[in-house]
């Protein structure tokens, strides 16, 4: 059997060689364990458990909130062929019955089951639309609503429970103490385009929100006098907070710092990616509003603002990794281990341990990616 430099869930490096049964990982034979110096000076190639994105909206001329299956077939195989085998599509800020179609067809297509070449849709990520018009981003205000329970359900009723997060701007919405804990079971509620302070981002985690999109932005930053959204999520030891590692949104010292303020265990990478991702420069649709992409830059462009990416989780792993200088280890877990903990399927998925679903990629020492495997199966 061939002998690869393999990430364990114990977040090492081992020279091991696997065995592969019935889709799962049904063996892994270790011969030592590697430093991180070591894992990249020896031969043998990396093989790193497949990656999981929790925040992306499309790619390829396509978005999941265009409600289609083209759509949703298109995103899943990308996202397979990149080497991240197990996706949360999220939703963007739009009209109800737009909003209910695209999580109906996402409940359709989760319940037909795996489909080799593309990746599992095994969750859904609601950024709008209860968030803040003062940070909406590039989000469409047109759509966006304060909070409604009645509605949230009938979310859930949507998808099937397919929606794992939530998105709420508390202080858009006073009596937040009273319905975070009402969801709690049903859904992950989210800090998202929000300009709550520090005092109220503080009471809603201890209300029961648990997660944090994509850190820095969209919301009040880290001051020494107001530590914001920012300083309450590092506060909080149990909420998990997205990060998006594409050396545009967030500058590669703030990223360092979030890995060590918040530790490595409670960091997600995710994309954020746009349909102009792996596309030419030009104009996109985004929710009815004009985006611009330039390179690796993608703005509104009625006033300019910062809108997703164009890049992949793997690419915004290999970002962290050669231009932040975020340890490999540390980049490999907040890409695979710690959004399978977040979404309630590290059982299954999100490292590489006996039982496990056999999603995983070689990867040469330079990072590039030579082999993907989805339930033991070479995709590409």
């Amino acid at each position: 059997m061939e002998k690869y430099c393999i990430f364990t869930e114990e977040k090492k490096f081992t020279l091991a060689s696997v065995e592969v049964k019935d889709g799962c990982f049904s063996a892994i034979h270790k011969e030592k364990e590697l430093s991180e110096e070591e894992a990249f000076s020896c031969p043998e190639d990396f093989l790193l458990p497949g990656l999981i994105d929790i925040h992306f909206h499309g790619c390829l001329g396509e978005d999941f909130c265009d409600g289609t299956r083209k759509a949703l077939q298109t995103l899943a195989k990308y996202e397979a062929e990149h080497g991240i085998t197990v996706i949360c599509p999220a939703t963007l800020t739009l009209a109800v019955e737009d909003l209910e179609k695209v999580l109906s067809l996402a409940k359709e297509y989760h319940e037909e089951g795996l489909k080799i070449g593309e990746a599992r849709l095994l969750g859904i990520n609601m950024e709008g639309p209860f968030i803040s018009p003062v940070k909406k981003g590039a989000q469409n205000p047109n759509y966006i609503l304060k909070w409604d329970e009645k509605l949230a359900e009938r979310f859930l009723h949507c998808s099937g429970g397919l929606v794992k997060y939530m998105g709420l701007a508390p202080e858009e919405n006073p009596d937040f103490q009273r319905f975070i804990p009402k969801m709690r079971g049903k859904v992950k509620i989210s800090l998202a385009h929000t300009n709550a302070d520090f005092p109220t981002a503080l009471k809603a985690y201890q209300a029961g929100a648990s997660h944090a999109v994509h850190l820095f932005n969209a919301m009040t930053g880290l001051d020494h006098r107001n530590p914001g959204v920012v300083g309450a999520t590092i506060e909080e030891k149990e909420v998990f907070a997205e990060l998006i590692t594409d050396g545009i949104h967030v500058h590669p010292a703030m990223v360092r710092l979030a890995f060590e303020a918040l530790g490595e265990d409670r960091v997600i990478l995710i994309s954020d990616s746009l349909r102009s991702t792996g596309m030419p420069d030009g104009l996109y649709d985004l929710g009815g509003q004009e985006v611009e992409k330039k390179g690796k830059h993608c703005t509104l462009t009625s006033n300019g603002a910062l809108a997703g990416s164009v890049s992949n989780v793997y690419d915004c792993l290999c970002t962290a990794v050669k231009e932040m200088k975020i340890p490999l280890r540390k980049a490999i877990t907040a890409a695979s281990l710690n959004p399978a903990r977040s979404l309630g399927i590290e059982k299954d998925y999100g490292s590489i341990t006996v039982g496990k679903q056999a999603d995983y990629l070689i990867v040469d020492k330079d990072l590039k990616q030579k082999a993907v495997y989805q339930a033991g199966k070479k995709i590409i």
